[in-house]
């Protein structure tokens, strides 16, 4: 394994970064100078031309501080309380350590429907394109305050990894208390060896993983390698590393320790593949200039649409057919088949006119599409 060249992270083109709560709060409360470090590394990707997520823990470690909650585990009503005191004190703080180098944040709260949703899937990764190609670094955080333990992704290594799938990153860097994965727990093993690249996660790969280290973390290992698993099933190259360090994405880039999981596939590819494979909930009928416009990797508007046939929601995938009824495509369509029949035919500045409200201007985009 360790024979296969590991993935640069100076040369990410979309990077998340997860960080945990034992590196962003300490004894004394929030780490500032470790933070601005941080910050000062996402400004640097930045200005290569990397677009930056950043998954960050700590709402609650911060808030337990301010409110005076003991330590240790908290019942699900102050654990809400926390989040909802800490989570502005950490928008706040990443919002002051970036705004030096002229880079604008965005708070994204998520919880485990808005993946496990279709429709909330779309939204959520809608909100992020068009934050990122604005030029925001969004901090996104588990929705402390009204997940309950049903609705929890219950750490961010798991919730670092659904969001780098959902915006097609190519990189994802778990920051931790560890500097990566070894084959037995490195504290109580003498003989465990670290592993810099992971090829593939094997069964032998998954019994490596132990428990959390760290009193803040909820997260150990065995949660990396479930977000490893759903990174590289989506096409992200996923690594673990140690992040108390003063900026640590430079560390890492210049070869500090870390693992390395290889992806199956390019993110783009990934996708195409996941959405090829759904089963239609319905169809589109298009004229022969939509059918051109779609072979030259265009998205499809309502305009080209000459009929409408099944019952579907939004976010559902439906088959494209030509002119002759031939299947030329299967998308996620952005309307249900009720609003798809009523702007059938229509150009899209007339969408607001005839369902009320303003709707997207292509009825499926060509990055939920595949040919």
């Amino acid at each position: 394994m360790a024979s296969v060249t590991a993935p640069q992270l100076g040369a990410a083109r979309r990077l998340v970064v997860k960080i945990g709560s034992a590196l962003l709060v300490g004894p004394e409360g929030l780490r500032g100078d470790w933070l601005r470090g941080l910050c000062d590394d996402v400004a640097d990707w930045r200005a290569r031309g990397c677009d930056v997520v950043l998954v960050s823990s700590g709402s609650i470690a911060l808030g337990r501080r301010v409110l005076g909650l003991p330590a240790g585990a908290l019942p699900l009503e102050q654990a809400q309380a926390a989040a909802a005191v800490g989570q502005i004190r950490l928008a706040r703080a990443y919002e002051e350590a970036l705004a030096p180098h002229g880079v604008i944040t965005a708070q994204v709260l998520l919880t485990l429907e808005d993946s496990a949703d279709r429709r909330r899937y779309l939204n959520s990764r809608a909100t992020m394109q068009t934050l990122l190609s604005l030029g925001v670094v969004p901090i996104v955080n588990e929705n402390d305050t009204v997940a309950t333990d049903e609705i929890r992704f219950g750490d961010n290594d798991r919730l670092a990894a659904q969001i780098a799938v959902t915006c097609g990153a190519d990189q994802l860097l778990l920051l931790s208390d560890v500097d990566g994965l070894y084959t037995a727990n490195p504290k109580t093993d003498p003989t465990a060896r670290h592993l810099p690249v992971i090829e593939a996660i094997t069964p032998e790969i998954e019994a490596m993983g132990g428990d959390p280290v760290s009193g803040l973390s909820k997260g150990g290992m065995k949660t990396k390698l479930m977000a490893a698993r759903t990174a590289v099933a989506g096409g992200c190259a996923m690594a673990i590393a140690e992040g108390s360090v003063f900026r640590p994405l430079s560390a890492v880039a210049q070869g500090a320790r870390s693992s390395w999981f290889l992806p199956e596939a390019d993110p783009q590819l990934a996708r195409k593949r996941w959405i090829g494979a759904m089963k239609p909930k319905g169809s589109v009928m298009v004229d022969e200039g939509a059918a051109l416009a779609l072979g030259r990797g265009k998205s499809l508007l309502p305009a080209g649409v000459t009929a409408v046939e099944g019952a579907f929601g939004r976010g559902d995938p439906v088959a494209i057919t030509g002119p002759l009824g031939q299947r030329l495509a299967t998308g996620l369509i952005r309307y249900t088949a009720a609003e798809a029949r009523q702007i059938a035919g229509h150009h899209s500045a007339q969408i607001e006119a005839i369902l009320g409200y303003p709707g997207r201007a292509a009825m499926i985009h060509r990055d939920d599409m595949v040919l």
